[in-house]
Parts: structure tokens; sequence; C-alpha cells
């Protein structure tokens, strides 16, 4: 089947037609590296990461760009709050950014630009949109440069506003603008209020980038003038991605093909965020269930779906994981090892069908249930079959608990487990043998049955008590 694709620009589902036969290139507005990353900053990350294994999957050489704005006003606010470079606040959360999205197994984009790595590249895009009339320096001396916007007719159209119904923009000082909605394209620097690290050179003065110049920059030099996709979450289409789209294409270029954008994660219907205060960092979720339970919770809901976040629906999402995980285990016990296979035809028509992981997820507990019965029954066969599909489909969407990716994390933390068992097991066995000795049987026979209530079986031999899980 033919991929199939939610476009915000027009609004539907519509294939996806690659500008360049087997090949995608693919843009994500990457975070503002200002704080720790919650869950809900690295949904956008884990749905756009099962996108690319799946467009891999089918054939497609996929580049994908993620970005990181590591120069914006709230990294600066933030950093004089704490009392530290600027730099040093964007560097230590790019870094927490980093292992958050290694735990989740999200694979490392072909690039990861950084916002103040591509001045050039902005000044030059800023230079260019002054030159065929859609931008303008301030007139106030403040070095600052906007964009026009009554400049491009075309203003609105990827999330279906009229000009005339918008709020003036939020991201500058009004007294240079033209016009209130016009957008700030860079920022003069602010002698007194800001670092003077925080400022490079221009046609205009010294200064920085505005945000949405940045991800246009950076889209462009690594994608080129035209390019397949650009996503990220809902948030972002407005202002944004519509200032992201005229500016690029006021410079002349095509830019993106398609738009595609992820739901939040909401606490009590509010987006999760930092000012809301309820945020929840992934650390803190990675002590309550594993890092595969958690992709597993985020993938199973559709990427345009909102998700209702709660600590009961991402417990109820990791038993439903320990339930896949156990078939494969019980296969392998019998089966030998699983190869990773194909998936069946269902599966894959629900992914086609504009990424559908709900329906994806039903068809992988369907070959599992199927699995289960199959092992009953005997079957080694069939029971081999439906493994080595759900290894593939887990394998699409980053989950398969048999990669050495996510082994190898599943090892460290087994190995800190079993000494902790063997070490209390070791503390309540010889409890038993002092009560044996003493010939409290009684106690001796509750610290068996307390044992093997926790899974573990004892067995009394000449060379002393062997215990097993």
């Amino acid at each position: 089947m033919t991929l199939r694709l939610y476009d915000s620009a027009a609004r539907g589902v519509r294939d996806f037609v690659p500008l360049e036969e087997g090949r995608a290139g693919i843009y994500l507005c990457g975070l503002t590296v200002q704080s720790e990353p919650h869950v809900g900053h690295v949904r956008s990350g884990v749905n756009f990461d099962v996108l690319r294994r799946w467009m891999q999957a089918a054939g497609y050489d996929v580049t994908f760009i993620r970005n990181i704005t590591d120069i914006d006003d709230r990294i600066l606010i933030k950093s004089a709050e704490q009392g530290r470079p600027w730099y040093n606040l964007a560097y230590m959360m790019r870094r927490e950014l980093d292992a958050a999205y290694d735990a989740l197994n999200v694979l490392p984009p072909t690039y990861e630009p950084a916002a103040t790595g591509h001045i050039p590249e902005m000044v030059e895009l800023i230079d260019r949109l002054i030159a065929r009339g859609h931008a303008y320096p301030a007139e106030d001396g403040s070095g600052d440069v906007y964009f026009d916007v009554a400049s491009w007719p075309s203003y609105g159209e990827l999330s279906g506003q009229r000009i005339d119904e918008m709020a003036p923009a939020e991201d500058a000082d009004a007294r240079g603008k033209r016009d209130p909605r016009d957008f700030a394209l860079w920022k003069g620097h602010k002698k007194e209020s800001e670092p003077a690290t925080a400022a490079w050179p221009s046609p205009w003065g010294p200064g920085r980038p505005g945000w949405h110049v940045e991800c246009s920059a950076m889209a462009l030099k690594y994608l080129g003038a035209a390019f397949d996709i650009h996503g990220g979450g809902v948030d972002l289409r407005f202002p944004h991605h519509e200032n992201e789209q005229a500016q690029s294409r006021g410079a002349g270029y095509p830019f993106a093909s398609a738009w595609l954008h992820n739901a939040w994660i909401t606490t009590s219907g509010e987006k999760m965020s930092k000012s809301l205060g309820n945020s929840l960092l992934v650390p803190a979720v990675l002590e309550r269930v594993r890092a595969i339970e958690l992709r597993f919770y985020l993938v199973a809901a559709h990427y345009r779906s909102h998700v209702e976040f709660s600590h009961e629906a991402l417990d109820e999402a990791a038993a439903g994981f320990r339930r896949i995980e156990g078939f494969l285990e019980r296969a392998a016990s019998l089966v030998g090892e699983v190869p990773v296979g194909a998936w069946p035809a269902s599966f894959a028509e629900a992914m086609d069908d504009d990424l559908g992981t709900p329906a994806a997820v039903a068809v992988l507990y369907d070959a599992v249930r199927d699995g289960n019965r199959a092992i009953a029954d005997g079957s080694t066969e069939r029971v081999a079959e439906l493994a080595s599909s759900a290894r593939g489909m887990l394998q699409v969407l980053g989950l398969d608990p048999l990669d050495p990716r996510w082994s190898s994390q599943s090892s460290a933390a087994e190995g800190k487990l079993s000494a902790a068992v063997s070490a209390l097991v070791a503390g309540l066995l010889e409890q038993r043998a002092r009560a044996r000795a003493d010939r409290d049987f009684a106690t001796a026979d509750a610290i068996r049955d307390q044992l093997k209530g926790a899974g573990i079986e004892l067995e009394d031999t000449p060379q002393g008590p062997k215990w097993t899980l």
C-alpha cells in the first residue's frame, strides 16, 4: 500500500509522494534546551522515530534532521535566574535530552544541528528577505529586523487563519515594527539586560537570531530548497511553522511539501509543561517503569491523539508490554533463537494509514494471543512463525526486547537486581537455618512459604539449601 499521512497544510490525509524516488527528507523541530526533558517533550522524538523506521522498512533512504535550539529568550531568562552562563545551561540540558532519547531507543538523527552553529546561514537568509522586500530593519536603532507579514499574501495558509484576525506577535518590542503582527528575524543586542556572549555580528549590528529563522536556515542547509516532511508538536503549527513557511517561501524556496504534527500529552486536560508545574521528568518516570515500557506507552497511542497522562495508564501499558515480552520468552525457550520475520499485511495496512500505531499494536496483540495458544497446543512450527512475526512488528516500533539495544539496558539493570535478590535471599536462608537449628520448625516453614510466595523455590540438599526463581 501507499503511505498516507495527515498533512496539516492540506488539512487532510493524502498519499506521500517523495520529491525524489526512493528518498525522503524529514526535518523535525527539536527542543529548546532550557530545562530537563519531561514525557511531553520526548513524545515528538519517539513518534517521528517510528515514522522514520517505517519509511526505512518500506525501502526509503531517509535523511532525518532534528535540530537543537540552544539560544533563545527562555534560555537567557532561565540561565539568569540560575546565575550561570546561558551556554552552560543549554549544554547541560542538551546532555539530559540526549540521555532521554538514548534511553527510549530513539535513533540518532542523520544530523542534529544546533542554532548557534548556523548564525551565518541565518544572516544570509535574513539579508535575502530584505532584498526581496519581505523584511526590514527597525528604524528605532534597536538593531532588530522584522518579517513584513503584509508583504506575504499567503500568510496564514498553513494554520488556516486570516491575517486580519491574528493577534500581534509577542516575540519582540513592537516599537520598531511597521505592523504589530510582524515577527522578529534578528534581535539587536540589549547591552543592559543580556550577556555579551549572546550576540553575534551582523549587517544590522550585534544581536542574535529570532527563533523562527533558526529552523528555516538549518532545514534549508541540510535538506535543500525543497524537502518532503517538516514535523513537530501541534503547538508549533502557529506561529512557529507558519512563520517558517512564510519566510522560507518569501525567500524563494519551496520548502516543505507536507507538515506533520503530533498532539500533546496532557495532565488534567492541560498541556504538560514546566509552567504548569505538572511536568514528569523522564528519569523520574523511569524509576517507575522500564524505558521500553515508557516507549510502548508513547507508541501505542496515535501520534495525532492527545494523551491524558496518568500513572495508572502507564502501569497498564507496562503490563501489556510484559505480556508481549513474556510470549517471546516462552517461545524462545520452546523453539530456540527467534529471528526477526515479516509482519502480516494487516500491520502494514495500519502503519500505512497515517501511521496507525493503535491498530498496528492490536495486530501485534493478536499474534501474541495466537502464539500463546500455539504454545499450549505444542505447535512448535506455529509458535516460531508467530514469534518471528511479532519481532518484525516490534522492530518497526523500536520495541523489540530481543534487540541488543534493549538487552544491554536490561542486562545492566538485571545484574543489579540479581545481586540485590541474592543478598536478601541469603539473609532469609540464614534466619531459616538458625530456626531449624533451634528446632523452631514453624518459623523455618514460614520463611520457606514467604520465599515461595515471592516466586523462589527452595531445595534442601546435603550441601545446603539451593534456591531458584
